[in-house]
Formats: structure tokens, C-alpha cells, sequence
């Protein structure tokens, strides 16, 4: 009885480490959007990219050096690899665009459906059975996305346009991720943000801005932050079941609220909100329906702060 009791309380401990992670990890997420939003507002989203993507190298150096730099070349199906790669970095830059002109949480919102995206393409480009109420439950999702877009001639805009392709994007990778399980964390993000480096560099020709020392490390920071945040949920993903976790990434949309009021006096409309909660409550009822079908839900269908 002893032994159960020791067994159970550490289940307990491991699964409440899970979530700790998981939320922490979003925070960091939450913290690099408004940290990008900051950025952008004085330097190009080239430039950005391509100095956050220098720092998130402090972090990933040690672990290649841990890998072997061997193993980077050592990849399952080079072309959804390269795909993939295309995939993250148009996430991530269109991300950036998106911010400079909207609300954290306008482009937030968007990419909150990405497991509604995750959910549709996974039908269609992986054959998997989605049952009705799922897909009742993507329709559903798809007409949050709708009253957040706002498709009306007056209100339509190029911002939200990047918003909603860079989410599509999001999707896409996470598709790609599952097809490329084989891979190791290091490798997948170490050439996802070689990708981002590259792009960021021919993107900044013509458009460099000498940054101050506060600027530049601010834009380094950037990187180690996003790196800390995968590495931080990557590990909740291992403690804690992906179905027990994937409701608790929405806290980010609260973060992206409550950083943008704060920090840029961002006031979300009742529109935003009403959309958010229908795309939320979608999403949370397809990895509910996962659960119920008994359908092992892959880690990467948790979505990832999109930077």
C-alpha cells in the first residue's frame, strides 16, 4: 500500500511538472510576441528574423555539440524536411508582419485555430478518420476564424491576411512534424531556424538599421526566449499526456491580451473575443474527441507560440 501510495504521489508530482512547464512555456511564447512586436515597430522583420535567429544559436549550439554536428545531415525524407523548413519560416515571418500593424491578440486569435487546421489537414493529407463531430467542430472553428477576419471590404486587411496565412502555415508544420517523428528536436529546430536565418538575411538587404547594443541584445534575447519556450513545453509533452496540456496553451491568448493592453494599450474589441472563444472552445473539443476515440494525440498537435 506504501509502494502505491509513493507510486501515485509521484505521478502526481510528474504530471503537476508537466503543467507547470507547459504554462511557463507559454509565458515565454506570450513574452517573445510582445518582445517582436516591440522590435518591428523600429526595425524590419528581416533584421529581426535574422538577428533573433543568430540568438536562439545560444541555445541550440550546446545541443548540436551534445548531438554531434554528424546528425544534422543524417535526416529522414529530405524533401518534407525542406518542406517543413518553408512551412516554419513563412509562420514566423508572416508572424512578425502581422504584428506590426495589429493587436497581439487580433493575431493571436489566429493562430489559436491551428488545431483546427492541424484537425482538417490531417483528413485530407494524412488520411486519418475524423469523425463528424470533429468535423462539425472544425466547421464550427472556421466560422470563429471568419468573425475574427472579418472579411468585408472595409475591414479587410493585408495584416490580417499575413495573420491568417502565417497560422495556415503553423498548421502545415505541425503536419509535417508528425511525418518527421524520426527526428530529433535539435535537428527539427536547428534547421527550421537556419531557414528563418536565411530569409532574414536576403529579406535585410536594403533594410538595415543599425541597432543600439539594447537593441541588438534585445533582438538576441528574442531568440534565447523562443528556444527556452520549445524546450520548456517539449519537455511538459514528456511528463504530462498532450491531451492534459493542449487546453493549457490557450493561456497564451490571455497573455497576448493582457501584454498588449499593458504594453501597447491594445484594448481587444467584442468581436475579437467573441471569435476566440468560439475558435478555443472548438479546439478544445476536437482534442476532447481525440481523447474519446481513443486516438493517440501526437505532441506536435500542440501548438507551438508561433515564433
Amino acid at each position: 500500500m506504501a509502494q502505491s501510495f509513493a507510486r501515485n504521489f509521484t505521478i502526481r508530482n510528474v504530471l503537476l511538472a508537466g503543467i507547470l512547464l507547459m504554462l511557463a512555456g507559454d509565458f515565454m511564447f506570450a513574452l517573445n510576441d510582445a518582445m517582436g512586436k516591440w522590435l518591428v515597430a523600429s526595425f524590419s522583420v528581416g533584421q529581426v528574423v535574422l538577428i533573433r535567429s543568430i540568438g536562439a544559436f545560444i541555445v541550440l549550439g550546446p545541443m548540436i555539440a551534445s548531438q554531434g554536428a554528424g546528425k544534422l545531415f543524417d535526416i529522414e525524407k529530405p524533401m518534407l524536411q525542406l518542406l517543413r523548413v518553408v512551412a516554419t519560416t513563412l509562420d514566423t515571418g508572416l508572424f512578425y508582419a502581422a504584428v506590426v500593424y495589429l493587436p497581439l491578440a487580433d493575431v493571436m486569435s489566429f493562430y489559436m485555430a491551428g488545431p483546427i487546421y492541424v484537425a482538417a489537414l490531417s483528413h485530407l493529407l494524412l488520411g486519418e478518420k475524423v469523425g463528424w463531430r470533429r468535423w462539425l467542430a472544425i466547421l464550427v472553428g472556421f466560422c470563429g476564424v471568419l468573425i475574427i477576419l472579418k472579411p468585408s471590404p472595409a475591414a479587410f486587411s493585408l495584416s490580417s491576411t499575413y495573420a491568417l496565412i502565417g497560422s495556415i502555415a503553423f498548421g502545415f508544420a505541425i503536419i509535417l512534424g508528425r511525418r518527421l517523428r524520426g527526428t530529433s528536436d535539435t535537428t527539427l529546430v536547428t534547421w527550421q531556424t537556419i531557414g528563418t536565418l536565411i530569409v532574414g538575411g536576403v529579406l535585410t538587404i536594403g533594410a538595415w538599421r543599425t541597432p543600439t547594443a539594447l537593441d541588438f541584445g534585445a533582438m538576441l534575447l528574442l531568440g534565447v526566449v523562443s528556444c527556452a519556450a520549445h524546450l520548456m513545453i517539449t519537455r511538459a509533452l514528456k511528463l504530462a499526456p498532450a491531451s492534459t496540456l493542449a487546453p493549457l496553451h490557450y493561456s497564451l491568448l490571455l497573455w497576448a491580451i493582457v501584454f498588449g493592453l499593458v504594453f501597447f494599450g491594445d484594448m481587444p474589441s467584442p468581436r475579437l473575443l467573441a471569435g476566440s472563444a468560439i475558435v478555443v472552445l472548438a479546439g478544445i473539443f476536437i482534442f476532447h474527441r481525440q481523447k474519446v476515440v481513443e486516438t493517440a494525440v501526437p505532441p506536435e498537435n500542440v501548438p507551438k507560440g508561433v515564433n
